[in-house]
């Protein structure tokens, strides 16, 4: 990898992780645009890796709480509180993903990258999210979080297994659509990433481990700086500015990049 691809890729992964336009699609059609090579194994998981400590730097104070409080409420005489519930609630999110990403490995990993797969999950998932936006009432905070609601929200986290279909997108789309604020939608689908894209970091790890792929560690470090910058400022910005603008300029941007891609491919 050349020093303008491990710019780009980083700050592709960085940028798009947690904005709901789908980061795993542009991963797989930046190469495909710019004519680059596979990046590899390691280079995924060093830029998942830098978006992962992003998160969890964040909300640092968050998940600080949410944990004492959850592993608390396991002892004798544990109270339960808002935080523990919050921690309970990420975990029932959370278990969806990993079975359906067992049962459906090989299938997305070599039938789904197709270019028309991601156009057509690009759109649909745009107007999705267009459509839960509009229509949600918006009311309930992110304390309001049940374990049906949690359920729901990790049930549609295991579509954005299929490429170009976000997993910021399909969460953020499910909790408006059960009236959360889009503040309240994009905290959890953030906090809900945590244990995600653990799971994915750890689970490419053992790939690598099982592989020949040679290791560049300045490349790789260099993709972790990079993607924990661009994911941490993305995040940053994200949370103060949603509740103004709304899921409307990239459910555009969704409508726009999945015609564009058509074009290509048809």
């Amino acid at each position: 990898m050349d020093l303008i691809q491990i710019i780009l890729l980083a700050l592709i992964q960085g940028f798009t992780e947690f904005l709901p336009i789908s980061s795993s699609a542009h991963l797989i059609l930046a190469p495909w645009v710019f004519g680059y090579a596979d990046q590899g194994l390691a280079f995924d998981l060093a830029v998942h890796l830098g978006t992962l400590l992003a998160v969890v730097i964040y909300f640092r104070r968050e998940v600080w709480a949410m944990l004492h409080d959850w592993f608390a409420s396991l002892t004798p005489g544990g109270q339960s509180t808002a935080n523990s519930r919050l921690g309970w609630a990420i975990i029932l999110a959370t278990l969806p993903v990993m079975v359906v990403g067992v049962l459906i490995k090989d299938l997305v990993e070599h039938q789904l990258r197709a270019p028309e797969v991601i156009a057509a999950t690009t759109i649909v998932i745009g107007l999705l999210l267009w459509w839960a936006d509009r229509s949600s009432r918006r009311q309930r905070d992110i304390g309001r979080m049940n374990f049906r609601h949690a359920l729901f929200i990790g049930m549609a986290q295991a579509l954005a297994l299929v490429p170009g279909t976000s997993r910021s997108g399909i969460t953020m789309a499910a909790a408006l659509m059960l009236g959360y604020t889009r503040e309240a939608a994009s905290r959890f689908s953030f906090l809900l990433s945590i244990p995600t894209i653990l799971a994915s970091v750890i689970w490419v790890g053992k790939d690598l481990l099982g592989s020949e792929e040679s290791v560049r560690w300045l490349d790789l470090g260099l993709g972790v700086f990079l993607s924990f910058i661009a994911a941490y400022t993305t995040i940053h910005f994200f949370l103060r500015f949603i509740e103004r603008i709304g899921m409307a300029p990239f459910a555009i941007y969704r409508l726009l990049l999945g015609m564009v891609i058509l074009f290509f491919v048809l």
